[in-house]
């Protein structure tokens, strides 16, 4: 019989939580969406902008999503804690550290509770303009999560120095701090902005959580590429489910707790530099919806794009909404296939 290696066993490892995550993430699938639905937490399609001034093109494209169910993305923060815990029972299949999975596992929680809260808040219309929490409490809230991540790693990992892939690391002491916050609330807030099409957001985090799974084995942070795994695999159940015509939304509940985590992981593989084309899409969306705003602001109303963020100009051109769900996938596969490979220039 063939003995495996301890690289075999961490592949099998990584592939085990990989499919267990997914199949459990389907079987609880039935009860949330039967909790979703009979509590009536559908989605409010709002007819205004960021600005609180009308948004017909936005409105006309999306008013028939209305009442369709958000905190999808309960079934997958729900099912990756649970399983950590779970398996953190047993010596053999323990991947919770202190150094590698810890703080994303906290990150990913913490981050979904606050999301859910907000979501609550705008299905049952509570907030300004009936929207939900706040822009500024909404965020205060994430910065004193990415605050506290960054106090973690520059304290207690000693971590201060970014790797550039292909030309080495640079020590940037404190001001790996504002880096630190400044890239999670980022990258929180735009894949915000991507989760406005039926399997958008889901496809993308599954792309890029696959692509960092790959990146922290190969530079032997087991533990981290296990965790990467079963996110990956409760995102592909939650893909099954939120496809074109979606069962239920991912909602701030799953997108902003897994921007968060997302860039927890880039920093915890030294590979932030590359962060923006591994999560390519989400970066796209989230400058464009700046530059919508500040031109609206700067130039009496005028807009850049035909509606923002930008997977929306596209179907006000026309195009389908599987059609522009489907090419911007392929442009974050291709993106992040790119991204991994500078990645892995010289060394994580």
């Amino acid at each position: 019989m063939q003995s495996f290696n301890v690289s075999d066993i961490s592949i099998i490892k990584i592939l085990f939580m990989t499919a267990v995550s997914f199949i459990v993430a389907m079987v609880w699938t039935p009860f949330l969406t039967n909790f979703l639905y009979k509590n009536r937490f559908g989605k409010k399609i709002r007819d205004t902008g960021f600005d609180n001034n009308r948004a017909p093109i936005f409105y006309s494209l999306h008013k028939g999503k209305e009442n369709t169910p958000v905190m999808g993305g309960l079934l997958i923060w729900v099912t990756v804690a649970v399983l950590a815990f779970w398996f953190s029972r047993y010596p053999q299949t323990s991947y919770l550290s202190r150094s590698a999975t810890w703080l994303p596992l906290a990150a990913l929680i913490g981050s979904g509770v606050i999301g859910a809260i907000d979501d609550i808040f705008n299905i049952k219309g509570i907030g300004p303009h009936r929207g939900g929490l706040k822009f500024g409490i909404r965020l205060l809230l994430y910065l004193l999560i990415a605050c506290f991540a960054a106090w973690w790693f520059y304290s207690k990992l000693g971590w201060s120095e970014i790797h550039v892939p292909a030309i080495g690391d640079f020590n940037i002491g404190l001001w790996y701090v504002p880096l630190f916050i400044g890239v999670l609330i980022f990258t929180a807030f735009s894949s915000n902005q991507t989760d406005g099409l039926d399997g958008l957001a889901g496809g993308i985090f599954a792309t890029s959580f696959a692509s960092y799974a790959l990146i922290a084995l190969m530079i032997g942070n087991v533990s981290l590429a296990i965790f990467c795994g079963t996110i990956m695999g409760a995102l592909l159940a939650f893909l099954w489910f939120n496809i074109y015509p979606a069962r239920f939304f991912m909602g701030d509940t799953g997108v902003m707790a897994l921007g968060m985590t997302l860039g927890i992981v880039a920093f915890l593989t030294n590979t932030v530099v590359v962060l923006p084309l591994i999560g390519f899409v989400f970066y796209a969306e989230g400058i464009t919806t700046i530059i919508q705003i500040a031109s609206k602001k700067l130039r009496h109303g005028k807009k850049v794009f035909l509606s923002a963020p930008i997977h929306h100009h596209f179907e006000a051109l026309g195009w389908p909404e599987t059609k522009v769900t489907m090419r911007f996938w392929i442009i974050s596969w291709i993106a992040a296939v790119v991204g991994v490979a500078v990645a892995l220039l010289g060394g994580g």
